[in-house]
């Protein structure tokens, strides 16, 4: 008696162990790029995910440093993401690992962090079945289509999956539990391209708040078609880029899966030259956002700049500046947007 009701708790425990996964390698239109990991992948020492999104490991994981090559693409291609749990056409991710995949952009002399990151595509509970689901089901791919008006130059793309298993309770309540994070970034070099620069700014730091209801959901229990993605809305495109948090996880995206195609790919078009790191005296075109032009809480006459914090727990809400408006997307992050 004592060995059979052992068998469901290993037969769990073989199954997390076995669950996690990361990004073996990206597809450029139909063409594979070839093993990008620690090449173009700034990949991980391990499949493991991350659990505290309060540290810069949320931003391309743990390990985030500088890799030899970036792969070459142009504003408005398509690419592909191939995920893989340790070994190429392996079991891809548990499918109890159910959740969101979520696609992020940022300038590579920003290294990744702070308010930097524009969100291209998300996916999460549509049709009855989650992201992770179909990301399973068409052989550990999802893609995303580059904005056609994205600027040339080096970025660091960011996907991402969610996975809601144990998330019913906050990692900060229990740490056996929460969500579990898996972010993923590679280097790419956009050597054709309009003039838009990623424009959101949003910082996982503070933009993924401990009571979020798209980090903080009970798989099991709650309403899976009424999910939130957490992050802002994906951006369109545009110049301007001000988009509203989504209400549900049926907005429309560019994010899809993709079946895996058999065909063999021509040769990879990466590029060996690497991407500059950030340094003090760069002088990198980034459009890093404006610094605030009020002091958090200090009571002074002027006011926040667009897209910059203007209140939450822990800060005074703060006023715009003109034309401006101070949106709450959750308790935790306050953002000047347009009015």
């Amino acid at each position: 008696m004592k060995f059979a009701t052992l068998i469901p708790f290993v037969a769990a425990m073989v199954g997390t162990a076995s669950a996690h996964s990361t990004v073996f390698g990206l597809w450029v239109n139909g063409a594979f790029q070839g093993d990008g990991r620690n090449t173009y992948i700034r990949s991980p020492p391990s499949n493991s995910p991350v659990k505290d999104f309060e540290t810069t490991d949320i931003n391309c994981n743990s390990n985030n440093r500088l890799v030899a090559s970036s792969v070459n693409v142009k504003a408005g291609d398509t690419i592909d993401f191939e995920w893989h749990h340790d070994n190429r056409n392996d079991d891809i991710i548990d499918l109890s690992h159910k959740g969101p995949i979520l696609v992020y952009i940022a300038e590579a002399s920003s290294n990744g962090n702070g308010a930097v990151w524009t969100k291209l595509a998300h996916e999460g509970f549509s049709n009855g079945q989650w992201a992770v689901e179909r990301l399973v089901a068409n052989g550990g791919k999802h893609s995303v289509k580059l904005p056609s008006t994205l600027a040339a130059g080096d970025y660091l793309l960011r996907a991402e999956i969610i996975a809601h298993h144990e998330s019913d309770t906050s990692v900060y309540v229990n740490p056996a539990r929460g969500a579990q994070f898996y972010p993923s970034c590679s280097q790419i070099k956009v050597t054709a391209g309009g003039t838009a620069k990623p424009p959101q700014k949003f910082n996982f730091i503070g933009g993924y708040a401990r009571n979020d209801p798209g980090i903080v959901f009970d798989l099991y229990g709650g309403n899976a078609n009424a999910y939130k993605i957490p992050g802002p809305a994906p951006w369109d495109g545009s110049v301007s880029g001000a988009q509203p948090v989504p209400t549900s996880s049926a907005v429309q995206t560019t994010l899809r899966t993709t079946t895996r195609s058999s065909t063999v790919a021509p040769a990879p078009t990466s590029s060996s030259a690497p991407v500059k790191p950030p340094t003090p005296s760069s002088t990198s075109t980034s459009t890093a956002a404006p610094a605030p032009t009020q002091a958090p809480g200090s009571g002074s006459g002027v006011r926040v700049a667009e897209w910059q914090r203007c209140g939450g727990i822990g800060m005074a809400k703060q006023q715009c500046a003109q034309g401006l408006t101070c949106k709450e997307w959750n308790p935790y992050y306050f953002q000047c947007i347009k009015a």
